[in-house]
């Protein structure tokens, strides 16, 4: 299994060198070239396997530079029961809603309580073996753009791993209390977490450009040190995520719900268009996906694109209450542009360079057509989002988070308009304690809000009876390390300063 760019279709690289690398050097992303194809008894194998059988199974087959003990190493170390409180990682949750029955994949019972612990409890250890393969003796330093959630993740999958440093950089006013509490009282002697004055496309953006400036990249090279990334820019990132969707197929099909061989639709509250993207290519795997919901908030960057074949991000950027999904630059998006195009490297280039110097481009008629049969977009804004956090816990005691929220939102929005009663996954990607304000608002909107973020999750708890998730409960008395804030400018001389080189 080879691997090359988006943007340059001729660049073959190993799955280690993809991992370790993170990003192509001429700015594109990793894609395989082609993909495993499961047929009837591998499926029927997969449904007698746990979760990390079904991982090492599906690893193997795109990390083809790895042993089999090294697949199984990784796995085993990041997906253990006393990580993640059992032990199956990824459960599915079954609730109702307005008399249909909602089938929820919950993938928010890792370390920091969000969907990225399924991604970066793993992505550690494999690119601690990458670089043994490829850069042997080179330090790798992690570099990390966050809407929230991505950050405490790595921070925590990173801290005080060896050979590595990991400097997160989140927007100042973009992400929840909580998340900013959890980033700024992170441990570690390898870490660095840093505000900007700005969105998350600003960080983003700034993420890339000093991962592609060659005179940064050389400084690091004199110090024997190089780039990689946690971002789902990542292959080692987006991996993992294909695995939770074949495995959550099969304990639909073990749990009765739909029966071997029936298709499903996915539903995704989705920012960066990476875990919409893992559930895609676990379609190109062969699992039966019959439409690909994205949820998008006020930010509907995403939602016109699908409809119209048009990204623009030439718009009023929105602060919303589902701050991971306050995104208006999808990164991931082009892997799947050059999936649609017929691996077309060079159009893939070419939008992505009108994206930078324009801020939009319109795609061809064919991928036009081919996103409007698989994908259906859909928005909903703030008010919409505490409404469904309200119904679902009313009418089924089932609490949700605000991002979970507008997934279940925008799914009763395509029932609505397509009649499709076709059984759907709706992806849950945190806990609802990460974002207590708003939820303790939803199903309390009378109430009067406590003055702090941790007598917020005291007043849900007290109010719903959920469980407070360890990892938050005891952040309450962590004082923070971090409180750092510069302009996106500044990030390429705030890396150099952070590693100590000249």
């Amino acid at each position: 299994m080879l691997y090359s760019s988006t943007q340059n279709a001729a660049e073959q690289v190993s799955a280690a060198q993809a991992i370790s690398q993170g990003i192509s050097k001429d700015g594109g992303l990793f894609v395989p070239q082609d993909f495993p194809r499961y047929d009837e008894a591998d499926f029927r194998s997969l449904l007698k396997m746990d979760y990390r059988d079904r991982a090492k199974k599906i690893f193997a087959g795109f990390l083809t530079d790895f042993t089999e003990d090294e697949i199984a190493e990784c796995v085993d170390k990041a997906y253990t029961a006393a990580k993640f409180g059992g032990e199956n990682p990824a459960p599915i949750a079954y609730t109702k809603l307005g008399g249909k029955s909602l089938n929820v994949l919950e993938l928010w019972h890792g370390p920091t309580c969000a969907f990225k612990d399924m991604a970066l409890q793993i992505l550690p250890h494999l690119l601690t073996k990458s670089l043994k393969k490829t850069y042997d003796g080179k330090d790798a330093v992690i570099l990390v753009a966050t809407s929230g959630d991505t950050g405490k993740a790595a921070l925590e999958g990173f801290k005080d791993v060896e050979h590595t440093k990991i400097i997160v950089f989140y927007p100042v006013n973009g992400v929840s209390p909580m998340q900013k509490h959890q980033m700024n009282t992170q441990e570690g002697e390898n870490v660095r977490v840093c505000a900007i004055k700005g969105n998350f496309d600003d960080a983003q953006t700034g993420v890339k450009k000093i991962f592609t400036t060659p005179s940064v990249a050389e400084k690091l090279a004199e110090n024997n040190m190089l780039f990689s990334s946690a971002n789902s820019i990542n292959w080692g990132r987006l991996l993992p995520q294909v695995v939770y969707y074949i495995s959550a197929y099969c304990d639909l099909v073990n749990d009765g719900k739909i029966a071997f061989g029936d298709a499903i639709n996915v539903v995704v509250p989705t920012g960066n268009f990476g875990n919409i993207l893992a559930s895609y290519y676990a379609c190109l795997m062969g699992l039966p996906i019959k439409k690909f919901i994205c949820a998008s908030n006020a930010n509907n960057v995403l939602t016109d694109f699908i409809n119209t074949g048009i990204y623009d991000k030439n718009r009023h950027f929105f602060t919303t209450m589902s701050p991971s999904m306050d995104i208006l630059v999808s990164s991931n998006l082009e892997r799947l542009l050059y999936q649609l195009s017929g691996k077309d490297d060079k159009m893939t280039k070419q939008w992505m360079t009108e994206l930078k110097s324009t801020g939009k481009y319109e795609v061809t008629d064919e991928v036009k057509s081919l996103m409007k049969e698989k994908f259906f977009g859909g928005f909903c804004d703030d008010g919409q989002t505490q409404a469904t956090i309200n119904r679902l816990f009313k009418e089924d005691h089932y609490l949700c988070d605000t991002h979970t929220a507008v997934a279940v939102n925008v799914y009763e929005q395509y029932v609505a308009q397509t009649g499709d009663t076709t059984p759907s996954l709706i992806v849950s990607t945190a806990s609802p304690y990460k974002f207590s304000r708003s939820v303790l608002e939803a199903v309390s909107p009378d109430g009067i809000l406590p003055l702090t973020e941790f007598e917020m999750v005291d007043a849900l708890h007290e109010l719903t009876g959920m469980p407070v998730p360890a990892p938050l409960a005891n952040l309450k008395n962590k004082t923070a390390r971090f409180s750092d804030v510069i302009k996106s400018d500044q990030m390429s001389d705030y890396v150099l300063n952070a590693l100590s080189i000249e």
